[in-house]
Parts: structure tokens; sequence; C-alpha cells
């Protein structure tokens, strides 16, 4: 049988379907082999322009990036949002900021010569504003920006996420840009929950949960091609996967590693005398405060706590938070952009009514979230039960109010004083703060102008 392929117009012997592997006899209509190998080399040629104009498109716009990300006005940006740890906020904007040149070399020098990952680690208590800052940090940002929970991953082949779950949040959060997933930063909250169960000693049960999990990330976090499924189901022969190469995502981790600063005082403490005339007596030791003690977390401590060293290794940043104090609190309640209290006023503002905190509140209210021991996110909390009963009676009426928040609305449960304003009188927010806009700086330089909102 002969056939005429529609294509180069030669005339084709049929031997078998594979001469001329698209046929229709009824119409004529044929391709054979050669144009079918010359058409797949050519979408194979034009994939890969594609894919390299995608990358130099990438690479272009790293040298924006890095003007736009200096350490400097990353902390300015941050300063806007989370008060104190500006330890913390020096580490996170210079570990981004080399990301950034990192990928730029990677792109400029492909002589195989490479600056290694600069993952890091956070340690902080509960509510010092870990997970706070590193969403923002994910709103400032030009590349892809993932959380995923730690204490949700299990060792795989047991129930629970596979660890491959971390990239493939992150593929999503690049709009399923392998390329821009590949460039992306990933933070694993809650990571001291995966530590190894039984400390530093070995364990002879299974571990799926702690251990194995530390060890399923270990290749990830140094850098390795990742498979994972589109739709996050368990990875079988028949269901397609998508491939990432982890070796340029920026890995952050953090937790609060609850007891971790005994730890590190016993190693502290060990150093000194325990014999002699320069021994220590039971007691006489002051116990030293937990922002002391963490500041002097060393690699030891963490392999103490459960970290295997492994992990540790590929975590060479060690990133710690303070606690957050009375003076601290208050000023969380008061002078961020996205403050309680300034949320509750914007709220009530709608409603043509001007809510006031006087002094002794504001303190009662950071005073309360130290006993409860959940740091800054109980703010909020306390403000809404004070708030409940005021902003259930406000909406019957249109007359315009101010409710004003004492001490005893917080300490007693007293209702909040409400004061009837003139007829006709306008309640306007005001984005004040001491005399200066909220997240305003005194600078040289327009940091709205600079990040381009």
């Amino acid at each position: 049988m002969q056939q005429v392929c529609s294509f180069c117009k030669k005339l084709i012997t049929v031997n078998d379907q594979y001469d001329m592997p698209i046929m229709d006899p009824q119409t004529g209509f044929g391709i054979c082999k050669d144009c079918v190998k010359n058409i797949y080399h050519f979408i194979e040629a034009h994939e890969e322009a594609n894919e390299q104009k995608k990358q130099q498109d990438f690479a272009d716009s790293l040298d924006d990036k890095i003007v736009r990300n200096k350490p400097h006005l990353i902390k300015k940006y941050l300063d806007r949002y989370i008060i104190n740890q500006d330890h913390a906020k020096k580490v996170l904007s210079v570990a981004v900021y080399n990301h950034y040149k990192r990928m730029k070399y990677g792109y400029e020098h492909k002589d195989g010569t490479e600056i290694e990952k600069s993952n890091v680690i956070m340690l902080g208590p509960s509510g010092c504003g870990k997970t706070a800052l590193l969403q923002h940090l994910a709103q400032l940002l030009d590349i892809p920006f993932a959380v995923t929970d730690a204490s949700s991953l299990t060792e795989a082949g047991f129930v629970g996420a596979d660890v491959e779950v971390a990239v493939r949040n992150l593929y999503y959060a690049a709009d399923k840009d392998i390329e821009k997933t590949e460039h992306g930063i990933i933070y694993l909250d809650e990571f001291d929950k995966i530590a190894r169960k039984s400390g530093e000693n070995n364990s002879i049960t299974a571990d799926p949960g702690h251990e194995g999990v530390q060890q399923a990330l270990l290749k990830m976090i140094e850098g390795n091609v990742v498979e994972f499924t589109a739709r996050g189901q368990r990875k079988h022969p028949e269901a397609p996967t998508i491939k990432v190469d982890t070796r340029n995502i920026l890995f952050i981790v953090g937790g609060a590693f609850v007891g971790i600063e005994k730890i590190i005082e016993k190693r502290l403490q060990s150093s000194d005398a325990s014999i002699g005339f320069g021994a220590k007596v039971e007691g006489e030791h002051d116990k030293k405060q937990y922002d002391e003690l963490i500041h002097h977390v060393s690699p030891e401590d963490l392999m103490k706590y459960g970290i295997i060293p492994e992990i540790i290794g590929r975590l060479p940043i060690i990133c710690t938070f303070e606690t957050l104090d009375v003076e601290a609190l208050r000023r969380i309640l008061t002078e961020p952009v996205n403050a309680p209290v300034r949320q509750y006023q914007k709220l009530l503002a709608m409603d043509n009514v001007e809510l006031a905190f006087d002094n002794a509140a504001l303190d009662a209210v950071a005073k309360k979230a130290i006993e409860r021991k959940t740091g800054a996110r109980s703010l909020r909390g306390i403000i809404e039960d004070v708030m409940l009963d005021v902003m259930f009676e406000i909406p019957k009426s249109d007359e315009p109010r101010r409710v004003t928040v004492t001490k005893k609305c917080i300490t007693e449960g007293a209702r909040p004083d409400v004061e009837l304003l003139p007829q006709g009188t306008v309640i306007e927010y005001d984005e004040k703060a001491n005399g200066k806009k909220v997240g305003e700086f005194d600078t040289d330089f327009d940091i709205d102008e600079a990040y381009g909102v």
C-alpha cells in the first residue's frame, strides 16, 4: 500500500503502521515517520528555547531585586510590622540578600563553582514574632515563599504528609512555575516538634514523625531533585509527577524549642568549677534569663535537644529571638501598621465611633498576655473579649460616640465607657502615632518608593 505524506509530499510504501504513523485512507491524509520525528524535534527545540528565555528573563530581573532588597531596606520594611527582634531582622535580611546574590552568581558563572546556601534555623519563645516576621517578609519578596508546618510531616510510608509537600506548597506559591519554584524560599514552622524523642541518644523504636522526618529532609535541604504529585496524593507508578531541583531553594526553619535554655545553662555551668575553693554551691548560682542564654546557643545544644547533626550542618545560620516584655507588648498593641488597637479603631470608625485605650489599659493587656505565656499572639484575643459586647451594641444606633477602654475593663471585666458626641460629628481614623505617620522613618530615602508600595 502506498500513501502520500501530506507534509513532505513523498510517496511512502506502507509496510506497517510505523511507516505512516498518522494515516486516514478515507481522506488521504497522512504523516510519515520522518515528518513525525521532525515535528517532535521542532517542539523540543521550541520548548528548550522558551525555557532558556524564561531563565534569562529571571536572571535579568535579579539585578532589580538585588537593588530593592538590600539588607537595610528589608529591615526598615520589617520595622513597620515587627517590634524589637533587631538581631533576627538583621540575620534574615542578610540571608535573603545573599540568596539573591547567590542566584545571580549561579547564572553568571557556569564554571562549576558554587556559593553554598545560607539556610537559617530560628529559635525563640512562643509568640515572639517568628512566623509574623516571615509572613511580612513573604509579602515583600518578589520570589515565591511558602510556609509548611513541620509537625504534620511523617517519614515516607507512614500516615501523614511526606516531606515533599513543602516543595509542592512552594510550587503552587510560584503559580506552578518550576523555574521560580527552584529559586524560592521554604519556611518550616514548628521545627522543634520533629526533634528526636530521645534527645542525643539513639532510639530503638520507630520514630516516623521525628528523627525519620529529619532524615527525609536531609537531601531536600542540601539540594536534590524532589519528585511529587501535582494534587498531593501518594506517589505511585501511574500518577504523573513534577520534578523540582532544590539546590537553589533557601530553607528557613523555626520553632520555640521549649526547654533548650536549660540545656544551654547546663553546658555553661559545666565549664565552671565544680569542686574546690571556686566551686558553685547549689542555689548560689543565679539563674540566667532566657534572653541571655538563648544567644549562647550552639550546635551542641541543638544536638542534645534532638536535632540530628546532619541537619544542623545544613543549617549554618542560627537566628535567635528574645522574649517580649510588657513595654514591647504595649508597643505591639499600638505602633505597627497592623497593630491590634489600630485595627479595632478602623472597624469602629466605620460605625462613626471613636475608640481609645488609656495607658493603664494597654499595660494591663500586655501584662495579661505575659501571664498567659503566649506572647503577642494572645493580644488580639484579650482585646476581642473586652470589645465583644461593645461591638454587638454599637450598630444599633448611628449616633457618633466615643468608646474608652480602661484598666478595669481588662482586669475586672467592666464595660468600656461610652460617651455620646455632638450630632454631626464625623469620626475619621487618623494614621498618626506620636505625631508621626505609622510606619514613617527618619531616613534619607523614601521606603515606599524603594519598594513600590
